[in-house]
């Protein structure tokens, strides 16, 4: 298998009190596939490290900045190593799948996603997405306010599982390409 250049993309917001936020879980990902590797500065305002999965080079990458802002970035870093949208897979937060259960995807809209939405005003669409499903806020909150908040204690124990499958899900994509990852988690 020839090796090929891939971002894999966490989002979330930077600062400590965001770290174990709903909002946060895409960063939270590729943290746990960087493994013990340490994440460096870019001068494309992202924090990466490289790792390889499947014989090809995946740069981990984190926004220095906001979920909001991080398309930019995201763009310059794609444009330093040449990597097109079908190289490209965001980890990110949805609150429209059940918490735990994840989803694999190639384009579509942003559905009120602010990192998204960032992400597609830089690219095309058409990147792959892993979507992490964290469910909708019981009664009248605010679903920004639900996202921001930290998991409680009944889905902090199923954290590091969620995480992993996470992880697991975005290698997949990367090793079988979309159709088999997909038969694999979209269930």
């Amino acid at each position: 298998m020839s090796s090929e250049r891939w971002l894999v993309c966490g989002l979330g917001n930077p600062g400590s009190q965001y770290s174990l936020t709903r909002h946060n879980i895409g960063q939270l990902v590729v943290d746990y596939m960087a493994g013990t590797s340490t994440f460096s500065s870019h001068k494309s305002k992202t924090n990466i490290v490289d790792i390889k999965i499947a014989g090809n080079s995946v740069t981990l990458v984190k926004s220095q900045g906001y979920m909001n802002e991080t398309g930019q970035p995201l763009r310059a870093l794609a444009d330093f190593y040449k990597v097109t949208p079908d190289h490209i897979i965001v980890i990110h937060d949805e609150l429209d799948i059940p918490f735990k259960e994840i989803r694999l995807k190639l384009g579509g809209g942003d559905n009120g996603h602010n990192g998204l939405k960032s992400v597609s005003a830089n690219f095309t669409p058409n990147y792959y997405r892993v979507r992490m499903g964290v469910g909708r806020p019981n009664g009248p909150m605010d679903p920004a306010d639900f996202v921001l908040q930290k998991f409680n204690s009944s889905e902090s124990a199923d954290l590091d599982d969620f995480i992993a499958r996470g992880a697991l899900a975005a290698e997949k994509l990367i090793e079988k390409g979309l159709d088999l990852a997909q038969n694999e988690f979209n269930k």
